[in-house]
């Protein structure tokens, strides 16, 4: 394969990784909608239309680019137990974290508009976290990834 065509492979996989990113996000968000506190709902709702938008956007992009969007999964296996609001509250953050891990690889997988637009949600997903942990890392993103192996939760059987 040519060059060109090893550099729209990879776009096309990290497209398909942010998508997948963003339908467990969205699966997760209902779980931390169902548990945080009342006071963080509306915090918690407009996360989840977010990653629903982001969803759709992704979908259409992976079509644009000639490939079918991979599915969500029935469920997912949280990182996990989510028993009360704090829980929510921690796994609010590490679903944001594990976004922008996947955005950043598609921020070098893309150029151009594309690529603006994966540093943005990269960026959008970096500052939820930190609302929701109250802590930051130097590069949102790419220090995250050393610690875990996989972008995002894993679909259950």
């Amino acid at each position: 394969m040519n060059e060109a065509g090893d550099a729209q492979d990879g776009e096309l996989r990290a497209l398909q990784a942010a998508l997948a990113a963003e339908h467990a996000a969205v699966y997760g968000y209902g779980v931390v909608g169902g548990r945080v506190a009342r006071e963080r709902r509306t915090e918690a709702r407009t996360a989840y239309d977010a990653h629903r938008a982001r969803r759709d956007a992704l979908a259409r992009a992976v079509r644009d680019t000639g490939g079918t969007p991979v599915a969500a999964a029935a469920g997912y296996a949280l990182p996990f137990p989510v028993p009360d609001a704090a829980a929510a509250v921690r796994l609010a953050a590490e679903l944001e974290s594990r976004v922008a891990g996947v955005y950043a690889d598609l921020v070098r997988a893309s150029t151009g508009e594309r690529r603006r637009g994966a540093a943005e949600a990269m960026r959008e997903a970096a500052v939820r976290s930190v609302r929701w942990s109250g802590e930051s890392v130097a590069f949102p993103g790419l220090a995250e990834r050393g610690g875990t192996a996989s972008g995002t939760p894993a679909p259950s059987a």
